[in-house]
């Protein structure tokens, strides 16, 4: 088992929201499942409620064990560009790989999108292809210019088994189904529920 890696199509898509629902049903399924965040960035008020420390909640793990605490950027910028605004000292993607524990059932998530910078060095794809993720979970909204994001940020993801997530699907609404079923027409892995995202990660978990 290698490391699933979680991005989203943007960074208001609701991965976080997602992979954590995502813990915590697989955790109910029987599994041990351990969450990582290489860095996260976030805005002071977001202090108790950040992306680390809501999949420690759903993992039972610690939130420093998600996301070593000097990867903890106090500012709302890509992880490498809140550290030079910070004064904070630059890191590389090897940096990053170097202090990630992975562990057989692993969930890793980057820091927006597959090509938002992750390190000085590298994106979220970098740190992917370093860390020997084989799978990805693409985060995608259900809506208007559904279809355009996926496609861009699977062609970012060649080389990755990846399934896309259409986050706040609703089966009423027209626009959504369609865009569920021209996804499917073309050949995407495509879940709209955690539960289905759970039924498609299962076989890929000891």
């Amino acid at each position: 088992m290698t490391p699933v890696f979680i991005t989203g199509t943007g960074t208001d898509v609701g991965k976080t929201w997602v992979l954590a629902r995502l813990i915590t049903e697989l955790r109910r399924r029987g599994h041990t499942v351990h969450a990582r965040k290489p860095a996260q960035s976030f805005a002071p008020a977001e202090r108790g409620h950040t992306d680390a420390e809501l999949l420690a909640a759903a993992s039972g793990e610690a939130p420093t064990d998600v996301c070593p605490v000097h990867r903890w950027y106090e500012l709302p910028m890509a992880p490498p560009m809140a550290a030079a605004s910070l004064g904070l000292p630059e890191f590389t993607i090897a940096d990053l790989v170097a202090e990630t524990t992975v562990t057989p059932t692993c969930l890793v998530e980057g820091a927006g999108g597959p090509r938002s910078p992750l390190a000085a060095d590298g994106d979220n794809i970098a740190f992917a292809r370093r860390l020997g993720a084989a799978h990805a979970l693409l985060v995608a909204d259900a809506g208007l210019g559904t279809i355009n994001a996926v496609a861009l940020c699977s062609d970012a993801l060649t080389g990755f088994e990846t399934i896309v997530m259409l986050n706040r699907f609703d089966p009423g609404a027209e626009l959504h189904r369609r865009n569920r079923e021209w996804l499917l027409d073309a050949g995407y892995r495509v879940a709209v529920t955690v539960g289905e995202t759970a039924d498609r990660l299962e076989t890929r978990l000891p």
